[in-house]
């Protein structure tokens, strides 16, 4: 009698052809020890370990899908690991999700059952969901004009599912309302700002409180009158929490975050303790002049971090600086500046919020040597 061999379980069926996880165990890659090493690679040898924070999987509140149209079917879900398929979609139709908010996997039938009826995807686009305060924030990127049926059957779908906006767009160009059944609103510290459609949320309402209370722990002693400038802004995540402990000066370079941004300040009466300005801060950095006296420096950069800015920072000699990292590579080289210009290391930690994926948030919190 043979020996049966039963194939190893994963933690999700597509594991291994979907480009979404990076490995199959939730502590293959350690987390902590990137940003350690990020640091000193930077010249930080001495900032010793690096706490973490893992969040749960199963809480990610915002995807970017890709979908195809072929052959009369609807694929829909993430990029396939390594690229295209031998001859097959470059999509993996998603039948399953451990990452996700359940309740944004729920909605992928009902949306593969409206793309199945869109004139405006004819071959390919993308679905990008943000579950926001009260449900979900829908934007359908085609490759083709909706006509007026797909407008009709648009507003059905959203009336069915409860969702509070669904947005459309062809291709890359500005996304539109196609429906709003309500505000479209998150909250930050207890403001609520109204979202662009697609726009940028962290991973997971848990990560984000993570990164919020990390950040605010690192801030020095305020006063009523303490400046913070912080830079790449978006719409407000970590602005409107820093705005209770000190008059904020936010810089942002997307129009619909600032515009975002800018109406919750307005609606909410904080015009008297904060601002936000739009900036292009990779072709603009903000100038020493423009931080000097600031009590607190607090930067969010985007993946590639944020060299154009760094060497006018380290000028500006703001002696508390508050770093926001997704990028452990970019945390080395902006920190690197930090580090020959004598600031130290008071705190960091790792925040895991991306289960089975490579990638790590991070906090650290520098300060300058007296002058």
């Amino acid at each position: 009698m043979g020996i049966l061999y039963e194939p190893a379980l994963t933690h999700c069926s597509h594991f291994g052809v979907c480009g979404g996880c990076a490995v199959d165990d939730r502590n293959a890659i350690d987390k902590s020890s990137l940003v350690g090493a990020a640091l000193a690679k930077a010249g930080y040898s001495d900032a010793g370990p690096v706490p973490l924070v893992a969040i749960d999987a199963g809480t990610r509140r915002r995807v970017d899908l890709g979908v195809v149209r072929q052959a009369g079917v609807i694929v829909l879900g993430l990029h396939r690991a390594g690229g295209h398929g031998a001859g097959g979609p470059e999509i993996v139709d998603m039948q399953e999700c451990r990452v996700l908010l359940p309740q944004i996997f729920a909605l992928l039938g009902p949306i593969r059952l409206l793309l199945r009826h869109l004139e405006a995807l004819r071959r390919q686009g993308a679905v990008m969901i943000n579950w926001l305060d009260a449900g979900p924030d829908i934007l359908l990127a085609m490759d083709a004009p909706f006509t007026g049926p797909d407008k009709t059957k648009i507003i059905a779908f959203a009336r069915a599912i409860g969702a509070l906006r669904v947005s459309i767009a062809v291709g890359d160009d500005l996304a539109e309302p196609a429906v709003i059944l309500a505000a479209p609103v998150i909250r930050f510290a207890g403001v609520p700002v109204e979202v662009p459609p697609g726009g940028f949320l962290q991973a997971s309402a848990e990560g984000e409180a993570a990164i919020v209370a990390a950040v605010l722990a690192g801030l020095p002693k305020l006063t009523a009158k303490s400046r913070i400038v912080e830079l790449f802004a978006g719409a407000g995540t970590l602005s409107f929490p820093l705005s209770q402990h000190a008059r904020v000066e936010a810089y942002e370079g997307d129009a619909q975050a600032v515009a975002a941004h800018d109406k919750a300040i307005r609606v909410n009466n904080l015009a008297g303790r904060m601002r936000v300005t739009r900036r292009d801060l990779a072709r603009r950095p903000l100038q020493p002049a423009d931080m000097a006296n600031a009590a607190a420096l607090v930067l969010d950069p985007p993946f590639a971090g944020a060299a154009a800015q760094m060497r006018f920072i380290v000028t500006a000699r703001v002696k508390r600086i508050i770093y926001v990292s997704c990028n452990p590579d970019a945390l080395a080289a902006d920190a690197a500046w930090l580090c020959r210009a004598g600031y130290r290391v008071l705190t960091a930690v790792a925040i895991d919020q991306f289960a089975y994926a490579s990638m790590v948030e991070s906090v650290t919190v520098f300060d300058s040597p007296k002058k």
